[in-house]
């Protein structure tokens, strides 16, 4: 869009000299202004936005943020958000109209809730030349849940009780710009006039040279603050920063079928299993601890010397892990995904997973209950084992899942109904019969919301 955008003045601008190459002085000078799009509704799907019934950024997830995109012809332009919903779009913003002037930068971000109203926010600077010496600060509260809030740029370590807030300021409210030197800062959170009471602490941060638009949004992962902050940099691209105590979490999954019962040791600490005795197709609930590498081991419950598996798992603040236990004995493996557990009112999100080892390649149809799958295409097609879906929004309803061997119509698994709601996130695994010869008759394990 940028390169197309450049290019179009560029073309533009020479036509106009050709027209008037005998007196360059009557060119008008080139004009523009800059728009940026950020998604802050933590209950919505992925957005398209349309500028003037014409898709301009598209398919943009909460926490996403495009670049700033310079466009020419300051004006007014008819501005619309429309959210990706299962079988089509349904506008959540819009048409509204919004002057843009020459020479400023826009960013648009769309806040709020499906549950209560989502609108837009419009934050306008005047475009300027990155100064290397500078760092430009924007806050935005763009947290719906959250309430007003005291917002403190330190020094790492200062007192608050002893420093001055950059502000106070309410949903929707901004603070700033300011211009501070760069290095390292603290940036806490707290209720208004209560120095004491710290809901966000980012710990210590680096913050270069940059011009940053830095939106509170509502904290869909883990840990305790209600928010996290996410920034939008002209040069750097978009980042977030969570508060400095989120922790990171994991489980565990027993899904090799000839395995037997086994111990899951972690950092060496035999004496002391994190999970004892976990037979197949078993699960453990998430596992809180410090983003930190782990050595994760696992032995056979009845042979606890023997190690199964030795792996170093790198944890990262905020996300949360499942660790399956895959294929049979003789080759078993970790299998390592990242969840995310974020609830989209519009829509149940629903991931499936092939972990059988003796079904080798499938397709997979999910279907209205009861329908003949003999004339359908799978809705996934190919499926080979130690492969998944990804997360895909559906309608709330009842739907039939039906596995069959690659090629043909012949169920190995299902068909197994599941009704699933809007708002919830399910996990379905595709697995080998119990009872340790692994093989047929296949099965699933159910995790996440269909428990």
């Amino acid at each position: 869009m940028l390169k197309h955008t450049i290019r179009s003045a560029v073309l533009a601008s020479l036509a106009l000299g050709l027209v008037a190459c005998e007196d360059a002085s009557d060119v008008p000078p080139a004009t523009f202004y800059e728009i940026r799009v950020i998604h802050a509704v933590a209950d919505a799907p992925n957005v398209d936005v349309l500028v003037d019934g014409v898709v301009a950024f598209n398919d943009l997830a909460f926490k996403d943020a495009t670049q700033l995109s310079r466009r020419p012809n300051a004006r007014t332009a008819s501005v619309q958000v429309d959210a990706l919903v299962p079988g089509g779009t349904a506008t959540v913003i819009g048409p509204v109209d919004v002057t843009f002037e020459d020479d400023n930068a826009y960013s648009i971000i769309a806040a709020g809730s499906v549950a209560t109203m989502i609108e837009p926010v419009v934050i306008s600077n005047p475009t300027r030349t990155l100064d290397q010496s500078t760092v430009r600060a924007q806050v935005v509260h763009g947290s719906p849940s959250a309430p007003q809030v005291d917002v403190y740029v330190t020094a790492p370590g200062a007192i608050l009780a002893q420093s001055v807030p950059l502000g106070t300021f309410s949903f929707k409210e901004e603070l700033g710009p300011v211009e501070v030197p760069p290095g390292d800062y603290q940036i806490r959170v707290t209720l208004p006039g209560d120095p004491d009471t710290v809901v966000f602490d980012s710990g210590t941060i680096a913050l270069p040279a940059s011009d940053l638009l830095i939106v509170a949004v509502d904290n869909t992962g883990l840990g305790t603050a209600p928010i996290s902050l996410l920034v939008a940099d002209n040069g750097l691209g978009t980042f977030e920063i969570l508060d400095q105590a989120t922790p990171s979490e994991f489980r565990v999954i027993h899904a090799s079928p000839d395995a037997p019962a086994v111990n899951v040791i972690v950092n060496d600490d035999f004496d002391n299993p994190i999970l004892g005795s976990v037979a197949y197709p078993a699960f453990s609930d998430f596992l809180s601890v410090p983003p930190d590498t782990y050595n994760v081991k696992v032995t056979p419950d009845d042979n606890p010397g023997l190690i199964v598996i030795d792996a170093d798992l790198i944890l990262e603040a905020g996300r949360q892990y499942s660790v399956y236990a895959a294929d049979v004995l003789a080759s078993i493996t970790p299998y390592v995904l990242v969840d995310d557990l974020r609830p989209v009112a519009t829509e149940a999100r629903v991931r499936i997973v092939h972990l059988a080892p003796g079904a080798g390649l499938v397709d997979i149809y999910v279907t209205v209950p009861g329908a003949d799958i003999t004339p359908l295409m799978p809705t996934f097609a190919g499926v080979d084992f130690q492969d998944e879906t990804g997360y895909v929004g559906l309608a709330a309803g009842s739907y039939d899942v039906t596995v069959t061997v690659a090629g043909t119509k012949t169920a190995a698994i299902g068909p197994a109904n599941i009704i699933i709601v809007d708002g919830g996130v399910y996990t379905a695994v595709a697995r080998d019969a119990e009872g340790g010869a692994g093989g047929a008759p296949f099965g699933l394990i159910l995790l996440d919301d269909f428990n």
